[in-house]
This record gives structure tokens, C-alpha cells and sequence, in this order.
């Protein structure tokens, strides 16, 4: 690229402009702090895993497990909560696609452009499937108790 704008400048067709006023500072790096999926998402996330902990801790129900209990939902929520709070950073440009705009537009991923359903069956498989081994272990103990 730089020898074609050497040869312009040696033949003397090279334009000279004048370097523009102030320009605004553009940073380099743009965070973006979410990953462009619909809160919907997030929040079934977390409804199936508070929905295990509520399934497993009903069937296994003692007073030695409320302690652990507890700090497993602390943890959700906190692993949960505090990226909904950093998308909310003050400066950040970037903000979820609705559900609608999901549903039309979908998700580029590192594989290549999903639509709504696939990209919702690969965020939501691991919880459903969690909340699903939580009733089997949930009905087992019944039976078996």
C-alpha cells in the first residue's frame, strides 16, 4: 500500500489537505460488556438453577443443608448480578438485543451466525438438564425412602 502513495507523490498527483480541527479522543479498545443475548436468557439461567437448588434442597430438606444452601444462592446471585451490573457501567456503549431483535437477527458466534432457537438451546441445555437431574435424584430418594 505505502509504494502506491510514494508513486503519487514522485508523478506529483498526490493531494495535500490541511490536518483537520480538534478531532474528539477515540479510544482504541470499545468494551463491550455483554454478550448480546436478551435478558430473558440470563434470567432462565438463573430461574433453573435457583429451581434446583429449590427442588433438591425440598427432597433433601435438613437443617445441616441450610447453610450450604445459602451460600450456593449467594453465589448465583452474585455470579449473575454483578455482570448485570457492570453492563450497566457508566460509558458503555453497548447494550442485550431484545427479543424481538433476537428473534430476527440471532447471534454471530465464533462458528458462525445462530438464530434464536440454537443459540437459546446452547445457553439453556446445562440448566434444563440440571433442573431435570434434580427431579430424578428428587423422585429416586422418594421411592427409595
Amino acid at each position: 500500500m505505502s509504494h502506491i502513495v510514494h508513486d503519487l507523490i514522485a508523478r506529483g498527483e498526490a493531494r495535500v489537505v490541511e490536518q483537520p480541527e480538534a478531532a474528539s479522543v477515540r479510544h482504541q479498545v470499545e468494551a463491550d460488556r455483554n454478550f448480546g443475548l436478551p435478558t430473558a436468557l440470563y434470567a432462565a439461567t438463573v430461574a433453573c438453577y435457583l429451581g434446583f437448588l429449590v427442588i433438591v434442597g425440598s427432597a433433601f430438606a435438613t437443617p445441616v443443608l441450610a447453610i450450604p444452601m445459602a451460600i450456593i444462592v449467594l453465589l448465583i446471585v452474585a455470579f449473575f448480578g454483578v455482570p448485570a451490573i457492570w453492563t450497566r457501567l457508566k460509558n458503555n456503549p453497548s447494550v442485550p438485543q431484545t427479543l424481538g431483535e433476537f428473534e430476527t437477527r440471532g447471534i454471530m458466534t465464533n462458528t458462525g451466525r445462530l438464530s434464536a432457537g440454537e443459540a437459546s438451546a446452547q445457553v439453556l441445555v446445562l440448566p434444563v438438564l440440571l433442573v431435570c437431574w434434580g427431579l430424578a435424584v428428587a423422585v429416586i430418594a422418594a421411592i427409595v425412602a
